[in-house]
């Protein structure tokens, strides 16, 4: 019997997401086998923060492990306590990434070129990309995965989680609350913290470079994502993060 596909809702960039039965299903492009690559070294190495690569289905789509839970774009839910395990999780992937050799001549889909390239980030650390269910934590949505650093990916769940930027609506005081909470659960040592509020401002500043690019190029989806408003929500968030330099410093104890 054929098992119903039922689209799946919520994605800005992917498009042909399917759910089938306990699987989801999603077009291959040049950058699957470097994708699928890095899933099943996650699998090896026993991280499990990430959904699982079944291998590809009769029409050549990409099959993952589908992973039940809530996922929403709004952090609001997500308490300090939830933030350092969230940070945890996020110094869980990259130390596990840290050990992955790509696999020769990989292709990657990065549209935001990161500040270095040291380890295979995610590129997309956010509340919309984590699903939480009785499981745990788990990252979906890895088809943006390619070469950056700790920081950046960091920088940018932190930008998402916290929030830090103006649509958060929180007082300054419970920002740099939670933002000390994300980071005391990842780990990070002093001279890295200070790293980190220092490239804040300009990770959200590289998205708002690629949405504007897109809206005076006409390329999709960046171009719709401007005229949607993303382009003001991420120079927006530059403005408040840059703003609030010595506040985030103090927060992480680096002032």
């Amino acid at each position: 019997m054929t098992q119903e596909e039922v689209p799946l809702q919520g994605g800005n960039v992917g498009a042909g997401v399917v759910r089938v039965g306990a699987t989801v299903r999603r077009p291959a492009g040049p950058s699957s086998r470097a994708v699928e690559a890095l899933l099943v070294h996650l699998e090896n190495v026993g991280f499990e923060g990430c959904p699982r690569f079944l291998g590809y289905d009769g029409q050549g789509r990409q099959v993952l492990s589908y992973v039940e839970g809530h996922a929403g774009p709004a952090p609001s839910d997500i308490d300090r306590p939830g933030l350092v395990e969230v940070g945890r999780l996020v110094r869980g992937y990259h130390d596990a990434a840290e050990r992955f050799v790509p696999p020769p001549g990989a292709v990657w889909d990065v549209p935001v070129r990161p500040d270095r390239e040291e380890l295979v980030c995610h590129h997309d650390l956010a509340p919309w990309n984590l699903v939480r269910g009785a499981g745990g934590l788990v990252f979906i949505d890895w088809d943006g995965a390619g070469p950056g650093s700790r920081r950046w990916d960091l920088a940018w769940a932190c930008l998402g989680f916290v929030p830090l930027a103006p649509w958060g609506e929180l007082e300054d005081d419970e920002a740099a609350g939670r933002l000390s909470a994300l980071v005391d659960g990842y780990g990070l040592d002093g001279p890295s913290r200070l790293a980190l509020v220092e490239v804040l401002a300009e990770r959200a500043l590289s998205m708002y470079r690629l949405l504007h690019r897109g809206h005076l190029s006409g390329e999709e989806p960046w171009a719709g994502l401007y005229q949607r408003g993303h382009g003001e929500l991420w120079s927006g968030a530059a403005r408040y993060a840059g703003g609030r330099y010595g506040l985030w410093r103090e927060a992480l104890g680096v002032a």
